[in-house]
């Protein structure tokens, strides 16, 4: 897997202050991307252990609230064949920080179903997050207004609370307003 930049302070994708990482690929192709050099599986540089260890370093601060995984697509099967072993690393090290993800594919139409996405790593991977920011971005239903996510059709996702239930659990921040 490759990625194409990880981002040490980062306040928009998430809540708090976060690691984010982009990783290389994906074959959604969302009309007016805001990442499109990342459709490419070879854009940017190889994942290695050293990028691992350099994410876990700037994780380890307490005033960093939890990792994010954005693209591209995480959830690309090639992709998650790699970042699950990471995921489990950053949960071991880091129980209490919060795993964010962007995905373009659908909670419970396509990570939970038959699908492109689904494969031998999707629940683990699923299991490890705790909020996923699901589905295609839209241009014609872009707002500058909505918060963690670029347009409306796209959901904010309590995993945890959505695995239990069995049906789409919609993630209350915090401070109770998103």
């Amino acid at each position: 897997m490759n990625y194409g930049e990880i981002k040490n302070f980062d306040i928009a994708n998430g809540e708090g202050v976060r690691v984010s990482l982009f990783v290389s690929g994906c074959t959604h192709h969302c009309k007016n991307c805001f990442n499109p050099e990342t459709w490419n599986f070879d854009f940017g540089q190889p994942f290695t252990e050293e990028t691992e260890e350099l994410i876990l370093k700037e994780l380890a601060p307490d005033y960093i609230n939890g990792l994010s995984l954005l693209g591209g697509e995480p959830f690309e099967p090639s992709n998650q064949a790699v970042l699950l072993p990471f995921l489990r690393r950053v949960k071991e090290l880091f129980p209490n920080k919060t795993i964010w993800c962007y995905s373009g594919y659908l909670f419970d139409k396509e990570l939970l179903s038959e699908s492109r996405a689904r494969c031998e790593y999707t629940d683990e991977m699923l299991s490890l997050i705790d909020v996923l920011v699901d589905g295609e971005f839209v241009q014609e239903l872009y707002s500058i207004t909505l918060q963690f996510r670029g347009s409306s059709n796209q959901r904010i996702i309590d995993v945890k609370k959505s695995l239990q239930s069995g049906k789409v659990v919609e993630y209350v921040p915090a401070s109770g307003k998103m």
